[in-house]
Protein backbone atom coordinates (compact mmCIF):
# COMPACT_ATOMS: atom_id res chain seq x y z
CA UNK A 1 0.00 0.00 0.00
CA UNK A 2 1.04 3.43 -0.86
CA UNK A 3 -0.17 6.82 0.89
CA UNK A 4 0.64 10.47 -1.03
CA UNK A 5 0.65 12.96 1.52
CA UNK A 6 0.47 16.91 0.62
CA UNK A 7 1.18 20.19 1.59
CA UNK A 8 3.77 17.90 4.85
CA UNK A 9 5.59 20.32 7.12
CA UNK A 10 9.10 19.42 8.33
CA UNK A 11 7.94 18.87 12.00
CA UNK A 12 4.99 16.17 10.69
CA UNK A 13 7.97 13.97 9.39
CA UNK A 14 8.62 12.36 12.49
CA UNK A 15 4.98 11.46 13.32
CA UNK A 16 4.50 10.16 9.55
CA UNK A 17 7.53 7.93 9.90
CA UNK A 18 6.86 6.66 13.03
CA UNK A 19 2.96 5.71 11.57
CA UNK A 20 4.50 4.18 8.76
CA UNK A 21 6.94 2.17 10.71
CA UNK A 22 4.20 0.70 12.69
CA UNK A 23 1.79 -0.49 9.85
CA UNK A 24 4.49 -1.35 7.14
CA UNK A 25 3.11 1.00 4.97
CA UNK A 26 4.70 3.42 2.32
CA UNK A 27 4.22 6.85 2.93
CA UNK A 28 5.53 9.69 0.46
CA UNK A 29 5.47 13.07 1.13
CA UNK A 30 5.42 16.52 -0.88
CA UNK A 31 5.67 19.99 -0.02
CA UNK A 32 3.06 21.36 -2.44
CA UNK A 33 -0.81 22.04 -1.93
CA UNK A 34 -3.30 19.82 -3.68
CA UNK A 35 -5.02 21.63 -7.05
CA UNK A 36 -5.42 20.31 -10.32
CA UNK A 37 -1.99 21.06 -11.59
CA UNK A 38 -0.59 18.55 -8.63
CA UNK A 39 -3.19 16.16 -8.69
CA UNK A 40 -1.13 13.93 -11.33
CA UNK A 41 1.31 13.41 -8.65
CA UNK A 42 -1.52 11.49 -7.23
CA UNK A 43 -1.18 8.84 -9.54
CA UNK A 44 -0.70 4.97 -8.74
CA UNK A 45 -1.46 5.76 -4.75
CA UNK A 46 -3.67 4.08 -2.83
CA UNK A 47 -4.29 6.68 -0.43
CA UNK A 48 -4.55 10.65 -0.29
CA UNK A 49 -4.11 13.39 2.42
CA UNK A 50 -4.13 17.10 1.77
CA UNK A 51 -3.70 19.77 4.26
CA UNK A 52 -4.26 23.43 2.71
CA UNK A 53 -6.39 27.10 3.42
CA UNK A 54 -6.85 27.90 -0.32
CA UNK A 55 -9.53 25.42 -2.03
CA UNK A 56 -8.74 22.82 -4.01
CA UNK A 57 -10.07 24.71 -7.57
CA UNK A 58 -13.21 25.36 -9.59
CA UNK A 59 -12.70 21.70 -11.66
CA UNK A 60 -14.69 19.48 -10.66
CA UNK A 61 -13.22 17.07 -12.66
CA UNK A 62 -9.81 16.64 -10.54
CA UNK A 63 -12.29 14.53 -8.02
CA UNK A 64 -13.14 12.46 -11.15
CA UNK A 65 -9.92 11.83 -12.27
CA UNK A 66 -8.60 11.25 -8.76
CA UNK A 67 -11.64 7.74 -9.05
CA UNK A 68 -9.90 7.40 -12.57
CA UNK A 69 -7.18 6.63 -10.75
CA UNK A 70 -8.26 3.77 -8.17
CA UNK A 71 -8.22 5.88 -5.83
CA UNK A 72 -11.00 5.31 -2.85
CA UNK A 73 -11.04 8.65 -0.44
CA UNK A 74 -9.93 12.28 0.29
CA UNK A 75 -8.41 13.14 3.62
CA UNK A 76 -7.99 16.45 5.18
CA UNK A 77 -5.58 15.56 8.28
CA UNK A 78 -7.43 19.16 9.46
CA UNK A 79 -10.73 19.67 11.04
CA UNK A 80 -11.68 22.28 7.93
CA UNK A 81 -13.26 20.53 4.62
CA UNK A 82 -13.98 24.21 3.13
CA UNK A 83 -11.38 23.72 1.03
CA UNK A 84 -13.15 20.84 -0.88
CA UNK A 85 -15.84 20.28 -2.69
CA UNK A 86 -17.92 17.54 -0.78
CA UNK A 87 -20.14 17.19 -3.09
CA UNK A 88 -17.82 16.70 -6.64
CA UNK A 89 -15.90 14.09 -4.36
CA UNK A 90 -18.99 12.03 -3.49
CA UNK A 91 -20.47 12.23 -6.96
CA UNK A 92 -16.76 10.65 -8.45
CA UNK A 93 -17.14 7.64 -5.62
CA UNK A 94 -14.62 9.61 -2.96
CA UNK A 95 -15.18 9.41 0.96
CA UNK A 96 -14.16 12.55 2.68
CA UNK A 97 -12.78 12.34 6.05
CA UNK A 98 -11.65 15.30 8.24
CA UNK A 99 -9.70 15.12 11.56
CA UNK A 100 -12.32 17.19 13.48
CA UNK A 101 -10.85 16.83 17.29
CA UNK A 102 -6.66 16.67 16.68
CA UNK A 103 -6.40 18.45 20.23
CA UNK A 104 -9.46 20.44 21.07
CA UNK A 105 -6.74 21.51 23.95
CA UNK A 106 -4.74 23.67 21.27
CA UNK A 107 -7.25 26.03 19.87
CA UNK A 108 -9.49 26.60 23.29
CA UNK A 109 -5.77 27.30 25.20
CA UNK A 110 -4.54 29.34 22.75
CA UNK A 111 -7.81 31.60 22.77
CA UNK A 112 -7.64 31.93 26.51
CA UNK A 113 -3.70 32.84 26.06
CA UNK A 114 -5.26 35.49 23.40
CA UNK A 115 -7.57 36.26 25.91
CA UNK A 116 -5.42 36.88 29.06
CA UNK A 117 -2.94 39.37 26.79
CA UNK A 118 -6.00 41.39 25.69
CA UNK A 119 -7.67 42.10 28.78
CA UNK A 120 -3.92 43.12 30.80
CA UNK A 121 -3.36 44.74 28.25
CA UNK A 122 0.14 42.94 27.62
CA UNK A 123 -0.04 43.76 23.42
CA UNK A 124 0.31 47.51 24.53
CA UNK A 125 3.11 47.28 27.18
CA UNK A 126 5.42 45.30 24.85
CA UNK A 127 5.01 48.49 22.58
CA UNK A 128 5.61 50.86 25.16
CA UNK A 129 8.20 48.85 26.26
CA UNK A 130 9.87 49.13 23.15
CA UNK A 131 9.74 52.24 22.65
CA UNK A 132 11.56 52.23 26.17
CA UNK A 133 8.67 54.01 27.54
CA UNK A 134 8.11 52.59 30.94
CA UNK A 135 4.89 53.78 32.32
CA UNK A 136 1.69 52.17 33.23
CA UNK A 137 -0.87 55.01 33.30
CA UNK A 138 -4.06 54.16 31.44
CA UNK A 139 -3.63 50.71 30.74
CA UNK A 140 -4.94 48.92 34.06
CA UNK A 141 -6.06 45.72 33.15
CA UNK A 142 -9.17 43.79 33.95
CA UNK A 143 -9.31 40.13 35.99
CA UNK A 144 -10.80 37.61 34.22
CA UNK A 145 -12.80 36.61 37.38
CA UNK A 146 -14.79 39.77 36.59
CA UNK A 147 -15.42 39.39 32.76
CA UNK A 148 -18.16 37.86 30.71
CA UNK A 149 -16.95 35.08 28.21
CA UNK A 150 -19.25 34.95 25.75
CA UNK A 151 -18.19 31.74 22.95
CA UNK A 152 -19.94 31.28 19.94
CA UNK A 153 -19.49 27.65 19.10
CA UNK A 154 -19.67 25.57 22.22
CA UNK A 155 -18.79 22.13 20.49
CA UNK A 156 -15.48 20.18 21.37
CA UNK A 157 -13.03 22.83 20.67
CA UNK A 158 -15.73 25.69 22.44
CA UNK A 159 -16.90 23.70 25.37
CA UNK A 160 -12.92 22.87 26.76
CA UNK A 161 -12.31 26.66 25.86
CA UNK A 162 -15.52 27.10 28.29
CA UNK A 163 -13.88 24.64 30.65
CA UNK A 164 -10.95 26.63 31.05
CA UNK A 165 -12.26 30.24 31.62
CA UNK A 166 -14.74 29.01 34.21
CA UNK A 167 -11.41 27.32 35.82
CA UNK A 168 -10.26 30.98 35.87
CA UNK A 169 -13.41 32.68 37.26
CA UNK A 170 -15.21 34.05 34.67
CA UNK A 171 -19.07 33.61 33.85
CA UNK A 172 -19.06 32.10 30.46
CA UNK A 173 -22.48 32.31 28.10
CA UNK A 174 -22.57 30.24 25.11
CA UNK A 175 -24.86 30.50 21.67
CA UNK A 176 -25.37 27.09 19.70
CA UNK A 177 -27.82 25.38 18.37
CA UNK A 178 -27.04 22.15 20.28
CA UNK A 179 -27.07 22.31 23.95
CA UNK A 180 -24.51 20.03 25.36
CA UNK A 181 -25.92 18.83 28.95
CA UNK A 182 -22.41 18.33 29.46
CA UNK A 183 -21.33 21.56 30.05
CA UNK A 184 -24.34 23.25 31.65
CA UNK A 185 -21.91 23.53 35.00
CA UNK A 186 -19.28 25.82 33.25
CA UNK A 187 -21.86 28.10 31.55
CA UNK A 188 -25.05 29.27 30.41
CA UNK A 189 -26.85 29.24 26.67
CA UNK A 190 -28.45 31.86 25.57
CA UNK A 191 -31.45 32.25 23.29
CA UNK A 192 -29.40 34.56 20.14
CA UNK A 193 -26.28 35.72 19.10
CA UNK A 194 -27.57 39.06 19.82
CA UNK A 195 -28.30 38.18 23.74
CA UNK A 196 -24.68 36.83 23.56
CA UNK A 197 -23.19 39.93 22.51
CA UNK A 198 -24.87 42.64 24.23
CA UNK A 199 -23.78 40.32 27.42
CA UNK A 200 -19.92 39.68 26.50
CA UNK A 201 -17.17 41.21 27.55
CA UNK A 202 -15.04 38.91 25.74
CA UNK A 203 -16.57 36.97 22.29
CA UNK A 204 -14.67 34.28 21.57
CA UNK A 205 -15.31 32.27 18.58
CA UNK A 206 -14.77 28.15 17.73
CA UNK A 207 -17.20 27.79 14.60
CA UNK A 208 -16.81 25.90 11.78
CA UNK A 209 -17.06 27.67 8.36
CA UNK A 210 -20.22 26.86 6.45
CA UNK A 211 -23.25 29.33 4.96
CA UNK A 212 -24.47 29.93 8.00
CA UNK A 213 -21.24 31.58 10.08
CA UNK A 214 -19.65 33.32 7.20
CA UNK A 215 -19.71 36.51 7.93
CA UNK A 216 -21.27 36.06 11.27
CA UNK A 217 -19.86 39.14 13.19
CA UNK A 218 -20.26 42.38 10.41
CA UNK A 219 -21.04 46.29 11.40
CA UNK A 220 -23.98 45.23 12.63
CA UNK A 221 -22.88 42.54 15.41
CA UNK A 222 -20.53 44.83 16.23
CA UNK A 223 -22.38 47.88 17.24
CA UNK A 224 -24.57 45.47 19.42
CA UNK A 225 -21.03 44.97 21.43
CA UNK A 226 -20.11 46.20 24.32
CA UNK A 227 -17.71 49.38 23.35
CA UNK A 228 -14.94 48.01 25.98
CA UNK A 229 -15.48 44.09 24.73
CA UNK A 230 -12.67 42.40 22.78
CA UNK A 231 -12.92 39.63 19.62
CA UNK A 232 -11.18 36.66 19.68
CA UNK A 233 -10.94 33.88 16.37
CA UNK A 234 -9.19 30.85 16.50
CA UNK A 235 -11.59 29.37 14.32
CA UNK A 236 -12.17 30.80 10.46
CA UNK A 237 -10.93 34.08 8.92
CA UNK A 238 -14.11 34.28 7.19
CA UNK A 239 -16.35 34.08 10.01
CA UNK A 240 -15.67 37.81 11.06
CA UNK A 241 -16.32 40.76 8.04
CA UNK A 242 -12.51 42.48 8.09
CA UNK A 243 -13.41 45.39 6.75
CA UNK A 244 -16.31 45.76 9.13
CA UNK A 245 -13.75 44.74 12.13
CA UNK A 246 -11.40 47.43 10.91
CA UNK A 247 -13.65 50.05 10.63
CA UNK A 248 -15.29 49.62 13.80
CA UNK A 249 -12.04 49.70 16.08
CA UNK A 250 -11.34 52.78 14.35
CA UNK A 251 -14.79 53.80 15.34
CA UNK A 252 -14.31 53.01 19.20
CA UNK A 253 -16.76 50.55 19.57
CA UNK A 254 -14.48 47.30 19.93
CA UNK A 255 -11.34 47.45 23.21
CA UNK A 256 -9.99 45.20 20.74
CA UNK A 257 -9.12 41.97 18.74
CA UNK A 258 -7.13 38.73 18.79
CA UNK A 259 -7.01 36.71 15.37
CA UNK A 260 -5.52 33.82 14.82
CA UNK A 261 -6.98 33.58 12.01
CA UNK A 262 -8.50 36.26 9.10
CA UNK A 263 -10.03 36.71 5.73
CA UNK A 264 -7.42 36.81 3.07
CA UNK A 265 -4.81 34.49 5.05
CA UNK A 266 -3.90 32.40 2.35
CA UNK A 267 -1.65 34.39 0.52
CA UNK A 268 0.49 35.52 3.73
CA UNK A 269 0.33 32.73 6.47
CA UNK A 270 3.12 30.77 6.97
CA UNK A 271 4.96 33.05 4.64
CA UNK A 272 7.64 35.55 4.83
CA UNK A 273 6.76 38.63 3.77
CA UNK A 274 9.79 40.84 5.69
CA UNK A 275 10.90 42.51 2.57
CA UNK A 276 7.32 42.97 0.90
CA UNK A 277 5.27 45.97 1.09
CA UNK A 278 1.29 43.90 2.39
CA UNK A 279 -1.11 44.29 -0.90
CA UNK A 280 -3.78 43.17 1.71
CA UNK A 281 -4.88 46.89 2.88
CA UNK A 282 -7.34 45.44 5.64
CA UNK A 283 -4.44 42.91 7.35
CA UNK A 284 -2.15 45.74 6.93
CA UNK A 285 -4.06 47.92 9.12
CA UNK A 286 -4.59 45.62 11.43
CA UNK A 287 -0.97 45.19 12.00
CA UNK A 288 -0.46 48.80 13.25
CA UNK A 289 -3.17 48.63 15.35
CA UNK A 290 -1.46 48.63 18.73
CA UNK A 291 -4.83 47.21 20.39
CA UNK A 292 -5.28 43.63 17.54
CA UNK A 293 -2.76 40.79 17.97
CA UNK A 294 -2.49 39.06 14.78
CA UNK A 295 -1.13 35.33 14.58
CA UNK A 296 -0.71 32.82 11.50
CA UNK A 297 -3.39 30.51 12.02
CA UNK A 298 -1.29 28.66 14.76
CA UNK A 299 -3.90 27.70 16.91
CA UNK A 300 -3.37 23.81 16.21
CA UNK A 301 0.58 24.05 16.22
CA UNK A 302 0.88 22.00 18.85
CA UNK A 303 3.13 18.46 19.78
CA UNK A 304 0.14 16.99 20.30
CA UNK A 305 -1.99 18.25 17.96
CA UNK A 306 0.10 17.86 15.09
CA UNK A 307 0.65 13.86 15.69
CA UNK A 308 -2.96 13.40 16.69
CA UNK A 309 -3.56 15.08 13.08
CA UNK A 310 -1.22 12.51 11.37
CA UNK A 311 -2.03 9.64 12.88
CA UNK A 312 -5.79 10.37 12.88
CA UNK A 313 -5.46 10.88 8.97
CA UNK A 314 -3.35 8.08 8.26
CA UNK A 315 -5.51 5.81 10.16
CA UNK A 316 -8.43 6.65 8.12
CA UNK A 317 -7.01 6.72 4.98
CA UNK A 318 -5.92 2.65 6.05
CA UNK A 319 -9.41 1.61 6.94
CA UNK A 320 -10.99 2.57 4.24
CA UNK A 321 -8.63 1.69 1.57
CA UNK A 322 -8.64 -1.84 3.35
CA UNK A 323 -12.61 -1.76 3.36
CA UNK A 324 -13.62 -0.56 6.18
CA UNK A 325 -15.37 2.90 7.32
CA UNK A 326 -13.84 6.07 9.04
CA UNK A 327 -15.94 7.58 12.22
CA UNK A 328 -14.99 10.92 10.47
CA UNK A 329 -16.46 10.46 6.95
CA UNK A 330 -18.13 13.88 6.21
Amino acid sequence: MKILMYSVRPDEQAAIHDWADRHQVQVDTNDLEFHPDTAHLAQGYDGLIIQQRSAIGDDPSVYQQLADWGLKQLTSRTAGVDTIDVAAAKAAGLTVTNVPAYSPNSVAEMAVAQTMRLIRNLELFDRRIGQQNFQWAGLQAREIRSLTVGIIGAGRIGGVAARLFHGLGAKVIAFDPVHHAELTDVLTYVATKEDLLRQADVVDLHVDLNPTSQGLLDAAAFKQMKNDAFVVNASRGPVIVTADLVAALKAGELAGAALDTVEGEAALFNQDHSDDVLQDSLIAQLMQMPNVMITPHVGFYTNLAVKNMVDISLDDVLTIVQGGTSDHTI
